[in-house]
């Protein structure tokens, strides 16, 4: 597979999610996309840049406490620290919108670092805060 260069995000900027799923499709790598994402807000041109995934799974509140994100370690703050400058992190919330995948901070963080968006299919904290952010988010 060729490498996710500038030129190619260029070009890929005028195309339509819809063509690019049925090239997909026709190299049969099919279901290459998330169901019922919205854009967060108004958004003025296409989200482009290699994707950087995480799973982010829902935590039982009982086992998981609020603590446990003052850690360097937590794959969300890993994420957030790694995702490379132009790229899209994408986070599988499992379908689980009522799960928080991240909040203000931490897409303030992603845009701060030069990184081109975020999308998941799960749920935002601080709403209004992130559309007020000049980033694309989809949840």
């Amino acid at each position: 597979m060729k490498k996710f260069t500038n030129s190619v995000g260029q070009k890929l900027q005028n195309i339509s999610t819809a063509t690019i799923a049925t090239c997909l499709f026709k190299k049969v790598l099919e279901n290459q996309f998330l169901q019922n994402v919205k854009p967060l807000g108004r958004t003025n041109q296409n989200m482009v840049g290699e994707a950087f995934t995480l799973r982010h799974i829902p935590a039982r509140e009982d086992l998981n406490p609020i603590s446990v994100f003052r850690d360097a370690n937590h794959p969300e703050r890993v994420a957030v620290e790694t995702c490379p400058k132009g790229a899209v992190l994408i986070i599988d919330s499992r379908k689980n919108a009522r799960t928080a995948s991240t909040g203000s901070i931490l897409i303030t963080r992603l845009m701060k670092r030069g990184v081109s968006g975020i999308v998941t299919d799960g749920g935002f904290r601080d709403l209004g805060e992130i559309m007020a952010l000049d980033f694309t988010s989809y949840h």
